[in-house]
């Protein structure tokens, strides 16, 4: 079993920066995928961002390239997500979710279903 806990989340207006935090805790191995994933009303669960904690080679979707930034601390088991740029699309649910990567997994992808523990999700908010 794993624990996430996720914290950071808020309001803030246009061009803003916000910093998300997941905590995880359980069996963890050394090498992991962690991911960021977020969901507005009415719209599908969409992935943001995802790192594979082996190596820390990272992953974005188109959307948020060049103004968020995913990062590790093993010694913590923590995941961070740095918000830079931030627009009224940003805002919904955030999600932080982790599997266990399978047989020979050297990647990640963000993909909802091969993500196994999620945590309970922060609001982040962005005002125009």
């Amino acid at each position: 079993q794993v624990q996430l806990v996720e914290s950071g989340g808020g309001s803030v207006q246009a061009g803003g920066s916000l910093r998300l935090s997941c905590a995880a805790s359980g069996y963890i191995y050394s090498s992991n995928c962690m991911g960021w994933f977020r969901q507005a009303p009415g719209k599908e669960r969409e992935g943001v961002a995802a790192i594979y904690t082996g190596g820390g080679s990272t992953y974005y979707a188109d959307s948020v390239k060049g103004r968020f930034t995913i990062s590790q601390d093993n010694a913590k088991n923590t995941v961070y997500l740095q918000m830079n740029s931030l627009k009224p699309e940003d805002t919904a649910m955030y999600y932080c979710a982790f599997h266990w990567p399978r047989y020979g997994q050297t990647r990640c992808y963000l993909n909802a279903n091969e993500y196994n523990y999620w945590g309970q999700g922060t609001q982040v908010t962005v005002s125009s």
